[in-house]
């Protein structure tokens, strides 16, 4: 069966954020854990990505005390460089030639609600639906079976698109299809998840798949 909906990632997918989260996250991390380098906690930030932060400090150090702080500082300081970003053509000629060829497009990620629809609706790019974090309903399980649901969708009809590992795990766990971008991650890191994962470089690509 052909994909009737593309549900995308967003940050690191549809904008270039992932750098300076990556940044504000290392320098948060190493204050709090000096044992823990910059460079060291940089990776491990990337590295566990596709989930909230706040899950990923529990991958990083379970049950530590400072995981509710240092969470409290990452959104905060995010804020200012996520609005700094802007949709870039190529995100907006992929996103509007899909729809105009009838595919149902949408957004799934695990920032929190109102930034995403705060970005879109500035950006002035129309997605069919937007999904971002709240609790008890985040990226993954929820977001794909509430789009199956409003849409009338198979498994086999909605294609997830990401850039991080988390992405393609999530994807595989509910039996989706996955696109990775590369980016963050490269192929050869998407083929450790499995060998036959579809890769592309540049959004552009998947009007030619």
């Amino acid at each position: 069966m052909s994909t009737k909906a593309y549900l995308f990632d967003f940050d690191g997918t549809l904008i270039d954020s992932m750098g300076g989260f990556a940044n504000i996250a290392g320098e948060t991390i190493h204050r709090f854990h000096p044992e823990v380098s910059y460079e060291e906690a940089r990776a491990r930030y990337l590295e566990t990505s596709g989930v909230p932060f706040f899950q990923q400090l529990e991958i990083m150090f379970p049950g530590d005390p400072s995981n509710g702080e240092i969470a409290r500082i990452f959104e905060e300081t995010k804020i200012h460089g996520f609005f700094s970003e802007s949709f870039h053509d190529d995100v907006v000629h992929t996103i509007s030639t899909l729809r105009a060829r009838g595919h149902i497009v949408g957004v799934c990620s695990n920032n929190f609600q109102h930034l995403i629809d705060e970005f879109v609706e500035r950006e002035g790019l129309t997605f069919d639906v937007v999904l971002g974090f709240r609790e008890g309903f985040e990226k993954g399980k929820d977001h794909f079976q509430y789009v199956m649901k409003k849409f009338s969708l198979s498994n086999e009809e909605l294609t997830f698109v990401g850039d991080s590992l988390k992405d393609a795990e999530k994807a595989m766990t509910n039996n989706l299809r996955f696109v990775g971008i590369c980016g963050t991650f490269q192929e050869e890191d998407f083929r450790r998840i499995h060998s036959d994962l579809l890769t592309i470089h540049n959004i552009k690509e998947l009007l030619e798949l």
